[in-house]
C-alpha cells in the first residue's frame, strides 16, 4: 500500500511553495538540481502525480506520465552532459530499506566523476 503525504517538500516543489533551479519541466514531469550534490551533476527527475515509490509509478500511473518521465530523464541526460559523456548513475530508493528520504517517487541522476561501488557487500 502507497500513503502520499501531499506536504512532502517535492509536492510543494510542485505546487510552487518551495523554489527549486528547474533544468526541465514537461507535462507530467519536473527536473531540478538536487539542492545538497552528491555529484557534480546531481538532478532529480519527479513525476508530477501522487506517486511515492517507483513500483508505486509503474503500477498506476498512466502510458503518458511514463513515457513523458523516461524521456525528460534521458533529455536530462543529454542537457546535463553526462551522455553522451563518460556516463552516469540513475538511482531511486523505495521505503526504509531503501533509505527513501521524501515519499514521493524521484530519480536521481548523477554524474560528472566515477560514482565509485553501487552497494557495499553485506
Amino acid at each position: 500500500m502507497h500513503s502520499y503525504d501531499p506536504q512532502n517538500i517535492f509536492a510543494r516543489i510542485l505546487r510552487g511553495e518551495i523554489p527549486n533551479k528547474t533544468v526541465l519541466e514537461t507535462e507530467h514531469s519536473l527536473a531540478f538540481h538536487d539542492i545538497n550534490p552528491a555529484a557534480p551533476v546531481h538532478v532529480l527527475v519527479i513525476p508530477k502525480g501522487a506517486y511515492v515509490t517507483f513500483d508505486h509509478f509503474a503500477a498506476e500511473a498512466s502510458a503518458e506520465e511514463i513515457v513523458d518521465f523516461h524521456r525528460t530523464c534521458a533529455q536530462v541526460c543529454q542537457m546535463t552532459g553526462v551522455m553522451p559523456g563518460k556516463g552516469y548513475r540513475a538511482i531511486t530508493n523505495a521505503a526504509e530499506h531503501g533509505m527513501q528520504e521524501v515519499p514521493h517517487y524521484h530519480l536521481h541522476i548523477l554524474g560528472g566523476r566515477p560514482m565509485g561501488r553501487l552497494v557495499d557487500p553485506a
